[in-house]
Order: C-alpha cells, then sequence, then structure tokens
C-alpha cells in the first residue's frame, strides 16, 4: 500500500468554510474554541478540567448498555477508565444506518481512535478513550434504512415509525436473506461477515443494539467505547438545559445570530427552531412547539401546561429529544470530550452553536474535521499509469479530463478563436457599413453574427466530438477509472459500504485506515494498492 496525502481545496468536494476552517482562517476564529492542532488540543485538555461531567452515571450507564455484548479487553479498560476525572474522550457521531450505511461511518471512528492515541503520546499522564455516539433517535428512515452493496441498493421496508435506534430488528429478515446470499467470494472473510450480520441484527432487538455489537466486533480492538444517548439516566444530566429550552428558551436567538454572520460569506447551515426539542415516545418523535399558555406536539394530540410539561420531563427525560442544535450540547454534557470529530457538514453547524455552549456553561470541544479517503485498487492504478493522470486530477470532472487529453494528444487543430477573431473583425465592418446606410440595420448585423459564432461553437463542438471518437479506446480507459473511483460522481466514501473492502482485506483494512490516518485529518488521503493485477477490458 502507498498513501499520498494532498490538499482538500485541490479535490473540489469540501466548502469554503472547511478550506478556511482547516487554513485557520482568522474571519472564523470567533465561532470556536480550540484550532484543531496539538497546540488548541493542549489548551483544550487544560480547560476541560474545569467542566466536570457525572462518571458514576457515564460509567454505569455504559456497562449496562454493553451488558449483552462480549468486551474486547481494550473496550473494558476504556470504560473504567473513565470513572477517573484524568480520563478524556474523543467522540464521533452518526446515525445507526444498516450495515453502516456509508465508508465514512468507519473512517469517523478509526479516527477517533487515531487521536486518542496520538493524545495519549502527548499528553501521557492522562487516558484518552475513543467513543462513538449513536445517533439512535434519528427517525429519517429513508436515508438510515438504505445501502449499497455489488450494485445493488438495498431499501429496508418496514410500517416501523419513529426513532431508528429504537425500531425492532425483526423485519430485517428477508433483507438480511437478501444480502448474505450475495457476499463472496467463499472464504474466511466472507464467512466472518456474514458472522457479524447474523449476530448483530438477528440477536440483537433493536437497530441500536446491532449497531452497537457491529462496531464493538469490528473495531473494538481499538478501544473505541459506543454509547447511545436515548437513555434515561444521561437523559436526566440534561434536565436543566431541557427545562430551560422549553420555558426560558435562548439557543434558538443566540444561534441565529451566529449563523448570520456564519451566512454573510458562507450560507446557511442547520437551522434552529424556537424550540429545538423532540418528544420521543413509542413510535412518534415529533416536534415540541409552544402555542400561548400551551404546549404541542405536532401530529398528535399531546399537550401539556406549564406544570404538567415540567413534570413530564422531571419524570420522563428520556421522551425529550435534542435536535441537531442541542445535540452537541447534550453530548458534551454527558462526556468528558476534548475534540469532536465530524463530516464537513457537522463542523460547519457546530461552528453556528459556540454562543449556545457558552449560555449554557457546556464545554465547547475542539472541532476536527474527519478523515476522508480514496482508496485506489491495482487494477485503478494501472489505468490511472495509462491515463497518465495526476493525484489531483483525479477529482476533476470526467468530461473536462477528456478534453484535456484529446488537446494534448491530438496532432489536429481543435480550436476555431483564431476564426472567430477574424470574423468579429469582418463582421465589425459589415456591421460599420450597415448602419452608414441605414442605423436600423444595427439589429440585424448584430443577428447575423450571433448565429455566425453559434454556428462556429457547434462546428468546434462536432470536431471535438469526432476526435473524441477517433480516440475512444484511450479515452475510455479516463471513464473506467473515474467511475471506478467516483460511482455516480460522487465520494467513494459517500457511495459504498465497508462490506467490499472488508472480503477483500479482511482486519487488514481496519488496519491499514488506523496507520493511513491522520490525527487531525487536515489532509485527504489517497491509499493505493500497488501490487499488479491484470488490467480492465
Amino acid at each position: 500500500m502507498e498513501t499520498v496525502c494532498i490538499p482538500h481545496q485541490a479535490t473540489t468536494f469540501f466548502s469554503g468554510l472547511n478550506t478556511d476552517y482547516l487554513a485557520g482562517h482568522e474571519a472564523l476564529a470567533p465561532f470556536y474554541a480550540f484550532s484543531p492542532d496539538d497546540a488548541g488540543l493542549d489548551r483544550a485538555i487544560t480547560a476541560r478540567k474545569q467542566f466536570p461531567v457525572n462518571r458514576q452515571v457515564l460509567v454505569e450507564t455504559l456497562r449496562r448498555q454493553y451488558r449483552n455484548h462480549t468486551l474486547y479487553e481494550a473496550v473494558s479498560r476504556n470504560i473504567d477508565a473513565l470513572a477517573d476525572d484524568n480520563t478524556f474522550t474523543v467522540c464521533t457521531a452518526h446515525q445507526p444506518n444498516l450495515m453502516t450505511g456509508y465508508l465514512y461511518f468507519i473512517y469517523k471512528i478509526i479516527h477517533a481512535a487515531k487521536l486518542a492515541r496520538h493524545l495519549e503520546a502527548l499528553r501521557p499522564e492522562h487516558r484518552f478513550v475513543p467513543v462513538f455516539y449513536i445517533g439512535s433517535e434519528d427517525a429519517d428512515l429513508d436515508e438510515l434504512g438504505v445501502f449499497r452493496f455489488n450494485g445493488i441498493r438495498f431499501r429496508w421496508q418496514t410500517e416501523q415509525a419513529g426513532a431508528v435506534g429504537r425500531m425492532s430488528t425483526r423485519d430485517l429478515q428477508p433483507l438480511l436473506d437478501q444480502l448474505t446470499a450475495l457476499i463472496g467470494p467463499p472464504g474466511d472473510n466472507a464467512e466472518r461477515l456474514k458472522e457479524i450480520i447474523y449476530n448483530a441484527y438477528r440477536q440483537h432487538g433493536t437497530i441500536a443494539e446491532a449497531t452497537r455489537y457491529i462496531v464493538n466486533e469490528l473495531l473494538g480492538r481499538y478501544g473505541v467505547v459506543v454509547i447511545d444517548p436515548d437513555d434515561a439516566a444521561l437523559k436526566q444530566l440534561f434536565v436543566p438545559v431541557l427545562l430551560e429550552e422549553l420555558f426560558r428558551p435562548q439557543a434558538h436567538e443566540l444561534v441565529q445570530q451566529t449563523s448570520h454572520a456564519l451566512e454573510q460569506a458562507y450560507g446557511a447551515q442547520a437551522y434552529s427552531r424556537p424550540i429545538n426539542l423532540f418528544y420521543l415516545k413509542d413510535d412518534i418523535r415529533e416536534r415540541i412547539e409552544q402555542h400561548g399558555d400551551e404546549w404541542r406536539v405536532l401530529r398528535s394530540d399531546i399537550r401539556w401546561d406549564r406544570e404538567a410539561l415540567g413534570q413530564e420531563v422531571k419524570a420522563h427525560p428520556e421522551r425529550f429529544s435534542p435536535n441537531v442544535i442541542l445535540r452537541g450540547l447534550f453530548q458534551e454534557t454527558i462526556l468528558p470530550d476534548v475534540a469532536f470529530i465530524g463530516g464537513g457538514s457537522e463542523v460547519a453547524y457546530w461552528l453556528q452553536l459556540k454562543p449556545a455552549f457558552d449560555h449554557y456553561r457546556i464545554f465547547f470541544p475542539a472541532l476536527v474535521l474527519r478523515q476522508s479517503v480514496l482508496w485506489i485498487d491495482a487494477a485503478a492504478t494501472q489505468l490511472q499509469r495509462k491515463t497518465g493522470l495526476s493525484d489531483e486530477e483525479l477529482f476533476q470532472p470526467a468530461e473536462k479530463l477528456v478534453r484535456a487529453f484529446v488537446h494534448k494528444h491530438t496532432h489536429k487543430d481543435l480550436q476555431l478563436e483564431d476564426n472567430k477573431q477574424q470574423l468579429n473583425h469582418i463582421f465589425d465592418q459589415i456591421k460599420m457599413k450597415a448602419i452608414n446606410i441605414d442605423i436600423t440595420l444595427r439589429a440585424s448585423a448584430e443577428a447575423a453574427l450571433t448565429k455566425m459564432r453559434h454556428q462556429l461553437d457547434t462546428m468546434e463542438k462536432k470536431m471535438m466530438r469526432a476526435e473524441k471518437r477517433n480516440m475512444a479506446g484511450q479515452l475510455s480507459q479516463i471513464y473506467k477509472l473515474k467511475n471506478r473511483l467516483f460511482p455516480n460522481d460522487s465520494l467513494q466514501e459517500r457511495y459504498d459500504t465497508f462490506m467490499p473492502y472488508f472480503l477483500e482485506q479482511g482486519n487488514t483494512f481496519f488496519d491499514t485506515l488506523m496507520d493511513a490516518t491522520l490525527p487531525y485529518g487536515n489532509q485527504f488521503l489517497l491509499i493505493r494498492t500497488t501490487q499488479p493485477e491484470p488490467a480492465l477490458v
């Protein structure tokens, strides 16, 4: 394997806000607390000590949530270590997508483990635990119930509703049978993958429990601890914020001010609401709104007066689910985080939230853009060599690459720019002669020139298409390469699941990622297979 790093901005897949954040632009400095580097994390570790969490509740909850799982020794040690005030966490979060959903699900968690290791080397007097926070309360089944494998798009057909993490795995069996029938070729990796899928979704009652099992089986040896925040004991720690959000809301106004400042340069990110909470019970997860002296749950007949709502929060905090604006505050209330690792959109919306953290006196962690990776297998490596494309050129649109290739390798003149300039000069003369005869002929002359320019543009395109046909064999290699590395014109990590890579490499896939991942993810990684493999035909 060969690892290459390139700047994020060279890929064209990252927003200006993300690249400016990585570059440390001063305009963004007011929106975060600690820079994503060794110096920033050193300050974050020192500052975090002033924001204690309830470690007893945290450890007891984790032990209870893991009671039906066989723990790796590294996970067990890390859970025990969280009882110590000298232990901190590096957190990443994602919804419980079926089969983990996308590759970046794995990348996030590996990155948390890598940064935790890095920080232990930086500050050996402390322990750092990588934590995966399951977004189990998300109700977007259209997103979480879909994944791809072997060129097939799988969708979970279920009548269940509400929080996906709470959903039963019972009616997943037809989909699982279809999936496991396709897993191959036969071998240890295929059998291991089938075993993980079977145990996850047939021996665990909910999607959240199944997701914890998968993460533990795949990544537990790195000490990754999985926490499900949909828990009454954890929500109890958040009751003061829940009550204020319902009766004296501040987050909406604070986030709106920050959002307005960011929008001037970067556009809108996450939207806040007057009340940033859902009501979560049985098969519903719906927003709470205040109407006069009454609070209502949308699309239901649930409503309270002030006293009844306060009693409901105190008796059943697990029924109140933070939205994107408050989720981070809840996370930092229950975990002793020093860093949060998120994708581009997550970093963007977290930059809106610092005033809300300050208002509630909750620690705002260092924000780290998760590691992005492009796997270039041996066949793609051969194609890249044949086409002569550089690593940065791989990220350009296929048509742009094709045009550049044709212009570089053709022996013919495919451009009519000189002719267009000559035509402009001739028509300017004709137009002046026409105007001198009758000023009303100006429009006719200009229309004729526009028509001729269009005809020349059309001819130029036809010449390019003809030369493309002449080079069809060579150009097909560019299209094959792009389709292989960027399925559906998207980043590989936003399309594939981990499963094909695990079938090919087994646990080596995760070890390679762990070795290659940068502690702060500040470069885009290309991991290239260099051993020979038959060329694509």
